[in-house]
């Protein structure tokens, strides 16, 4: 496998956004594969999901076309991410999805003050290799 030197990403702010019918909402993404890589310090911050796929996911197993990362696992270390008011709906039964990398766990992720609902009944969540606090009410319950 080829070691990638990527440059890392930290400090980031999100905040006052909607997503509507979209895929997902809020996102990190990082393939499936060796690398030097990392994402720190993101706040999502105060964001409306209306019908979204995936409100709120972090997938360190992502492989494009399966190709050249399939059964690989992430270098990307994803740390302290911070979920703030996040509200409204899910297209779809798992709302807080996180699949992080099992060499590279996600660490210090925190959910505060999350509501987001399936079909007017709380909405699930899934956690891989992740770990974390959450506080105030956080629907769906956490898996962290």
């Amino acid at each position: 496998y080829i070691f990638q030197q990527e440059a890392g990403v930290q400090n980031v702010t999100i905040k006052n956004v909607s997503f509507k019918g979209t895929q997902n909402g809020v996102r990190i993404k990082a393939w499936g594969r060796p690398s030097s890589g990392f994402v720190q310090g993101v706040l999502f911050q105060h964001a409306l999901m209306i019908n979204v796929q995936n409100p709120i996911v972090i997938d360190q197993n992502y492989c494009p076309h399966n190709l050249n990362c399939l059964g690989q696992v992430s270098g990307v270390k994803v740390r302290d991410v911070t979920y703030q008011d996040i509200h409204g709906t899910s297209a779809t039964q798992v709302a807080v999805k996180f699949d992080c990398s099992r060499n590279n766990p996600c660490r210090d992720i925190r959910l505060e003050d999350v509501k987001l609902t399936y079909q007017n009944q709380p909405a699930a969540a899934s956690c891989a290799n992740v770990g974390g606090t959450s506080s105030g009410l956080v629907e769906p319950t956490s898996c962290l």
